[in-house]
């Protein structure tokens, strides 16, 4: 189920105390897409308690194609098949939250656990999804163990080289 939501203010006041945990870059075939930063109110992440994952663009992308990785790998991380009707829901959701993006430009994904998630589009409010399963699925994308990229994950959860054995 989604709501939308009147265009408002950034995230930060709904993330009290909001700090960087850590960020990092996403690389894909040699092109640098975007940098990730995690932002959590607590002095570690976890699912329990709310956070933003913030995205800048260094590379102009589709709406379409966001939407297209974005459930590529939410299917991919599913621990069963997701149906088709939930997929189409939260495509759905994602073509109403994103745009097409230019350098420079940054979505915004605040997790609201146990609720659902809003999307901010360069500071202003784009849509509220009211789905935990969609939210947890979507950020999965970086923070599950197995995202696709290991480093990123690392980088944007904060963990010191030495922890990550490097």
């Amino acid at each position: 189920m989604t709501m939308t939501q009147p265009a408002s203010s950034d995230w930060r006041p709904s993330l009290s105390g909001a700090r960087l945990a850590g960020s990092g870059d996403f690389t894909w075939f040699g092109l640098h897409l975007y940098t990730a930063r995690l932002w959590n109110a607590g002095s570690t992440w976890s699912w329990h308690e709310p956070f933003a994952l913030e995205l800048i663009y260094h590379r102009a992308l589709s709406r379409d194609t966001l939407v297209q990785a974005s459930v590529d790998e939410m299917r991919r991380l599913a621990d069963k098949p997701i149906s088709a009707e939930t997929l189409t829901r939260w495509s759905q959701s994602m073509r109403e939250a994103f745009v097409d993006v230019r350098p420079g430009m940054r979505i915004t994904g605040l997790y609201l656990p146990g609720r659902g998630c809003r999307f901010y589009v360069d500071g202003q409010l784009s849509l509220e999804v009211i789905d935990p399963a969609f939210s947890r699925a979507f950020f999965a994308i970086w923070l599950d163990p197995r995202a696709r990229d290991a480093q990123l994950r690392q980088r944007l959860l904060g963990l010191a080289a030495s922890e990550r054995g490097d």
